[in-house]
C-alpha cells in the first residue's frame, strides 16, 4: 500500500494551495484602467488650457503622449472625454467654494466669502470656466453644471438656514436665497470672464456682496428682530 506523507500534526497530506483568485487580477486591472483614464483626462485639461475650447482629439493625444486610438480605448468619443473633463472642472469649483462657505458664520461675511470663492475659480482658470459654461450643449455636460450648482446651493442653504434659526428667524428663505445667490453670481461671473475681467475681483466681490446683502438685511429688518438680540448673537459667534 502506498504511504502518504504527513504534516507536522500527523493529519495526512497537506491541503493543496488554493487556486489563484482571478477576482484580484480583475480588480488590479480595473484600478489600472481607472488610473490611466484619469491621467488622460488630466492631459485633456492641459490640452484645453493650451489650445482653447476648440482643442481636438489629436491635440489631446499629443499632450498625453499617446496615439489617438489609445484615447478611444478609454473614451467612446470626444463628447465622453469632454464630459469627464467637465466633471473635473466642476469638482474644482465645489472644492474652492465649499470650505469658504463652511468657515464663516456672520451673515454678510458668508455672502462675501461665497462670491469671492466663486470668482477666484473664474479668475484662476478662465479657460476651464468658459469651457464648462459655454460647452454645456455637449451630451451630459449640462447635467454636470446643474449638479454643481445644486451641490453648492445645498451647502449654502444649510449654513444660511442655521444662521437664520440662530437669530430666531424663519429658515424658510434659506434655500431660495442660496439658489438665487448661486445663479446670480454665475450670471455675473459669466459676464466678467467673457469681457476679460474688466473689474478687479475684490471690487466685484464687494459690489455684489453689497447688492445681495441689502436684500437679505431688508428681510431681517422686516422681521422686527430687536437690535440688541441681533448684536448679542453676533457677539456670541465671534
Amino acid at each position: 500500500m502506498r504511504r502518504t506523507s504527513t504534516d507536522v500534526n500527523g493529519s495526512g497530506a497537506p491541503p493543496a494551495p488554493p487556486p489563484p483568485r482571478s477576482g484580484g487580477r480583475r480588480d488590479r486591472w480595473a484600478d489600472h484602467r481607472e488610473q490611466r483614464r484619469q491621467e488622460l483626462v488630466a492631459a485633456a485639461v492641459q490640452a484645453l488650457l493650451r489650445h482653447g475650447p476648440g482643442v481636438d482629439m489629436d491635440q489631446v493625444a499629443s499632450t498625453a503622449g499617446v496615439s489617438k486610438p489609445v484615447l478611444y480605448r478609454y473614451f467612446a468619443d470626444k463628447a465622453q472625454l469632454w464630459l469627464a473633463v467637465g466633471e473635473v472642472v466642476a469638482a474644482r469649483v465645489v472644492d474652492a467654494i465649499a470650505p469658504a462657505v463652511e468657515q464663516v458664520r456672520e451673515e454678510r461675511a458668508l455672502v462675501e466669502a461665497t462670491i469671492d470663492a466663486y470668482l477666484s475659480v473664474i479668475e484662476s482658470e478662465p479657460t476651464l470656466y468658459r469651457f464648462l459654461v459655454h460647452e454645456s450643449g455637449l451630451p451630459g455636460l449640462q447635467q454636470v453644471v446643474s449638479g454643481t450648482s445644486r451641490q453648492v446651493a445645498t451647502g449654502l442653504a444649510r449654513v444660511i438656514g442655521d444662521r437664520l434659526r440662530a437669530l430666531g428667524l424663519d429658515a424658510g428663505p434659506a434655500e431660495p436665497w442660496a439658489y438665487g445667490l448661486v445663479g446670480f453670481v454665475q450670471a455675473v461671473g459669466d459676464w466678467w470672464t467673457t469681457h476679460g475681467q474688466p473689474i478687479r475681483r475684490a471690487a466685484l466681490t464687494d459690489y455684489l456682496t453689497t447688492l445681495l446683502w441689502s436684500g437679505i438685511e431688508g428681510v431681517r429688518r422686516g422681521a422686527d428682530l430687536p437690535p440688541e438680540l441681533t448684536r448679542a448673537h453676533e457677539r456670541i459667534d465671534r
